[in-house]
């Protein structure tokens, strides 16, 4: 063990841009850790959003089960980068980002704008809104901007906001959960079943018949993807995890107690007490992502897939949008009557809903914490978070209320952003990490090559889909 873990490891940090961490003895690891579960059902409930729902039935609608496979490299390519990136909050109290922006100063600032780009388009709003109509009529802009102005209420007059947010998701997940059961004892029948061990057994990459972005798309953003990623660090931090105890929760600047925030962090000494307590507080983080994010999300995905064979698959009038869902929706009405489809639509409109919720909150939060750690040290982030909700949200209503749909060229370089972010990321996840944090517990072995294969991954896919989109363009 380097002497410096014990006499400074705050040391190791760069306090060019942000002060070093203060050094505080890592917190006990509550003794009731199932109390602590969430931030991996946030994360499966906030991505659960149109490649859940649309994009990987609407290709099983087309090719059968053959690709599901992808979802699961997807997922556990992303568990491994949730890992690296709480490693960092756990040890620290810091967010990834600002551990980035400890290299260079405006890497948070790149971050957010980036996640910012890939949000402004309100989609899930939308198709939240269209699934609402199919049951109760309206208006699909109305409804949209009634949508919006709820999401921003909920998320800045909540008392804690992350409380809310997990709230939120954790009844969305328990829709799901209750549509699987419902939907396995009435929709699915002798043929989808039958053809289940396709997954494993006839894995193909379609491209030939679905074109490389579709697939690209539904491989990279199979659970998460870009900047929501990277907000696991906000919501185990506003959970409690580790170093995370010693900072102050994002509060409504109505409801909620405010309390500042400093700029940095903390670290911990590498004792064998403290090495003692993040083992403890490392397998807890790690089994609550792969028990919440990786199965809830997977088994979504698998049901969702299987939904769409056993209703509407080698049909070819379906398309790669939220009407794809009125289709299904038909289709499962004829199969198991006209309450299914309902149903069905009922939980896609709130499933949407909350995705929305979550990502006007990570797209917002991300922001706040750059701002707040790297620019504005003694402003509130909690009111720097609100003012960010608010304008996202009028952003929104203005895109709706304008007509205006968010264009093929737009969506697809929003999907090429994610990429791009995950790409550079998964390198700085290395620096960070390698460099800053206690020798004993820097990330080596099979998850610093995990990381490495992230980068491959997501290089070679954001590099390749622009390629496809150029010679489409061009060619």
């Amino acid at each position: 063990m380097a002497e410096a873990d014990l006499t400074d490891p705050a040391k190791a940090f760069p306090d060019k841009h942000i002060p070093r961490p203060q050094v505080r003895d890592l917190p006990e690891p509550p003794a009731r850790q199932w109390r602590l579960i969430g931030p991996g059902i946030v994360a499966a409930g906030v991505g659960l959003a149109s490649g859940e729902f649309i994009l990987f039935p609407y290709i099983t609608s087309q090719v059968g089960l053959t690709f599901v496979w992808a979802a699961l490299l997807g997922l556990l390519t992303q568990y491994f980068l949730n890992m690296e990136i709480e490693r960092y909050t756990l040890a620290t109290g810091e967010t990834a980002v600002t551990g980035f922006s400890r290299l260079w100063k405006h890497w948070g600032l790149v971050f957010a704008v980036l996640a910012y780009f890939a949000n402004l388009w309100p989609a899930w709003a939308t198709s939240s809104a269209t699934l609402f109509t199919y049951v109760f009529g309206g208006d699909v802009a109305v409804v949209s901007v009634v949508i919006l102005v709820v999401v921003a209420l909920i998320l800045t007059l909540a008392p804690a906001v992350y409380t809310a947010l997990e709230r939120a998701q954790m009844v969305k997940v328990a829709a799901i959960l209750l549509l699987i059961v419902i939907g396995s004892l009435f929709v699915l029948g002798a043929r989808t079943w039958s053809a289940l061990p396709t997954i494993v057994s006839e894995p193909r990459f379609p491209a030939a018949e679905l074109g490389f972005a579709v697939l690209m798309g539904a491989l990279a953003f199979a659970g998460a993807g870009g900047g929501q990623n990277l907000v696991q660090s906000n919501w185990i931090r506003d959970k409690g995890f580790g170093m995370g105890r010693y900072v102050p929760k994002i509060v409504s600047p109505l409801t909620g107690e405010t309390e500042a925030r400093g700029q940095a962090g903390f670290i911990f000494p590498a004792t064998e007490e403290n090495l003692g307590r993040w083992r403890v507080w490392w397998r807890f983080a790690n089994k609550e992502q792969a028990l919440t994010f990786v199965a809830i999300t997977f088994l979504s995905i698998v049901f969702m897939s299987l939904l769409a064979h056993a209703t509407v698959f080698g049909s070819g009038e379906v398309s790669n949008d939220v009407s794809f869902l009125r289709v299904e929706g038909e289709a499962m009405m004829a199969a198991a009557g006209g309450w299914f489809g309902y149903f069905f639509w009922l939980v896609g409109a709130f499933s949407l809903f909350a995705a929305a919720l979550g990502i006007v909150d990570y797209t917002s939060r991300l922001a706040a914490d750059v701002l707040k750690t790297t620019y504005f040290p003694k402003a509130s982030e909690s009111a720097i978070y609100a003012a960010l909700v608010w304008g996202l949200v009028l952003i929104g209503i203005v895109v709706i209320l304008a007509g205006l749909g968010q264009p093929l060229l737009l969506a697809t370089i929003s999907a090429c952003t994610g990429g791009v972010m995950m790409f550079i990321y998964s390198g700085l996840l290395i620096a960070i990490n390698r460099k800053m944090l206690p020798a004993p517990i820097r990330v080596r072995g099979y998850r610093l090559a995990a990381l490495i294969w992230s980068i491959l991954l997501f290089g070679v896919l954001a590099v390749l889909t622009v390629l496809q989109q150029l010679d489409k363009v061009f060619g």
